[in-house]
């Protein structure tokens, strides 16, 4: 049914979206503001750009820099020994034998450091990230690419994210789209499915997963 397989990374195959929410809301009280989960959440699924618009246009006087310092800061440290998974991520990568790739909001180095903390990289033929495109999720484009640089047809792709931002994206750019929602509902406007984890978004899209998801699910067991 498919050609490839293409994830977003946080709060999709890592449960870093509430780790995220944390330690930016902890950056925002150090500088005298005090915001709620709710401004947090606005800003879920989207690129650091369009992020730092957002909390420019709500606090006009705030120094961005030196928040966006403090969080990025407060969150390495929160993942400096290991990443949390969300569940089953492992098992339904060891039992694709498609090309994979990650599209994520993140720039390299962020993405590059989570997936090495979190035991992923192996896994993945192509990783695109916010630096490689023009214009970032909600359009298409870093799904687009991803599918080029893998010599796949966009529509031949299925796509797991969480949030709305990125199954837009990946709506947009004409693949199948499985949403695994993470800290917010979702009513599906982008989805093809919606799942509670990625097994079972997998088993919605008729993904064929092989002897290594087997291996690693009895293990656990």
């Amino acid at each position: 049914m498919y050609d490839a397989v293409l994830f977003d990374l946080d709060g999709t195959l890592i449960d870093t979206e509430a780790i995220s929410v944390l330690t930016g809301r902890k950056a925002f009280a150090a500088l005298g503001h005090a915001v709620t989960p709710e401004f947090m959440h606005g800003m879920i699924g989207k690129d650091g750009t369009t992020t730092s618009r957002l909390i420019v246009a709500a606090m006009p006087r705030i120094d961005v820099v030196r928040l966006n310092s403090l969080w990025a800061e407060g969150f390495r440290a929160a993942i400096q020994d290991s990443v949390p998974l969300k569940p089953h991520a492992h098992r339904v990568l060891a039992g694709i034998s498609l090309p994979r790739a990650i599209v994520t909001s993140s720039r390299r180095h962020e993405a590059t450091t989570k997936l090495g903390l979190a035991s992923l990289a192996g896994y993945f033929d192509e990783v695109i990230v916010v630096d490689d495109v023009a214009v970032p999720k909600p359009a298409p484009d870093a799904y687009l690419l991803a599918a080029r640089r893998l010599g796949v047809s966009p529509a031949r792709c299925l796509v797991f994210e969480d949030s709305e931002t990125g199954a837009e994206s990946a709506h947009r750019a004409g693949c199948v789209v499985v949403q695994v929602p993470d800290i917010l509902p979702t009513a599906g406007r982008w989805a093809h499915h919606v799942a509670p984890d990625l097994l079972a978004g997998a088993t919605l899209a008729g993904l064929h997963l092989g002897h290594s998801a087997a291996t690693i699910d009895g293990a656990k067991r």
